[in-house]
């Protein structure tokens, strides 16, 4: 693995810094291919978003900079950018003059098994509820704690995925993905504006099924509709689309709007 922080190779870190403090910050984890940052203009809308939501100083050109040196370097993998507000004394309180550090690590492409995406996968119903938060709804900030209690609850081979609900019960996610729903021919997923992650594949699809005109909805979803639903699938940026096959008694056979939407993603990460 290779580490570059504030645009130079390194392995170490302030212990000062608010990202370890307070999870004061947010990172983008993208897939590297040929050199270049895949579905580079959503990760880096997307961190823009979250530095204004956060009101964290960053400058986007010198992160987009960075981040297609670093992928040159790398040339295949997965690069993993987090920024956080940088050092900080103790306390709560943002530094009034505070400098955004960049952290950028590489790591080797994801193993995924071929039969998530030929045949489908798994869920496994998570116990974890994620808290409703709308200042932070859709932010992947570097606050994972219930993600990584969620992903603890299973170590078998069987499941590849959780799902993931909120504490009032409404469907939300998986783990690490974001969730799609087929009913009639209408494409759904859940309303992401009190809890979750707004995965950038998830904005991709859905910008392309208007293109397509596919009918789309996103808004609240009860574990009855999932249950009721003629497809089910989940997203991500590095693997793009695995159809879900089942849920503890539940199936689910694969359908056609999902080897579409599936098909659209593999060729948005193979260009």
């Amino acid at each position: 693995m290779s580490s570059w922080i504030d645009g130079h190779p390194a392995g170490t870190l302030s212990v000062k810094d608010r990202g370890l403090a307070y999870g004061d910050g947010l990172f983008e984890t993208i897939g590297v291919k040929h050199g270049r940052p895949q579905l580079l203009e959503r990760h880096l809308a997307r961190l823009a978003e979250g530095c204004a939501r956060l009101a964290m100083p960053s400058d986007e050109g010198l992160i987009r900079t960075e981040l297609l040196a670093f992928s040159a370097a790398l040339g295949e993998g997965v690069a993993k950018l987090i920024l956080t507000r940088g050092d900080g004394l103790r306390g709560y309180a943002p530094p009034q003059s505070a400098h955004s550090r960049r952290i950028l690590q590489g790591s080797s492409v994801p193993a995924y098994p071929t039969v998530n995406a030929e045949q489908g996968v798994r869920l496994f119903p998570c116990a974890t509820r994620l808290a409703e938060q709308p200042l932070l709804a859709g932010l992947k900030h570097l606050n994972r704690l219930e993600q990584v209690l969620a992903r603890a609850e299973w170590q078998d081979v069987e499941h590849a995925e959780g799902l993931m609900l909120d504490v009032s019960g409404r469907v939300i996610e998986g783990v690490y993905s974001n969730l799609f729903l087929v009913s009639d021919g209408l494409l759904l997923t859940p309303d992401l504006s009190r809890s979750g992650v707004a995965g950038v594949m998830r904005a991709e699809l859905l910008s392309q099924a208007e293109r397509l005109a596919i009918p789309v909805s996103v808004r609240d979803i009860s574990s009855v509709e999932l249950l009721e639903a003629d497809e089910v699938f989940l997203c991500n940026s590095l693997y793009g689309v695995w159809p879900v096959r089942a849920l503890q008694g539940h199936d689910w056979s694969v359908g056609p709007l999902t080897r579409k939407l599936q098909t659209i993603a593999r060729d948005l990460l193979d260009c």
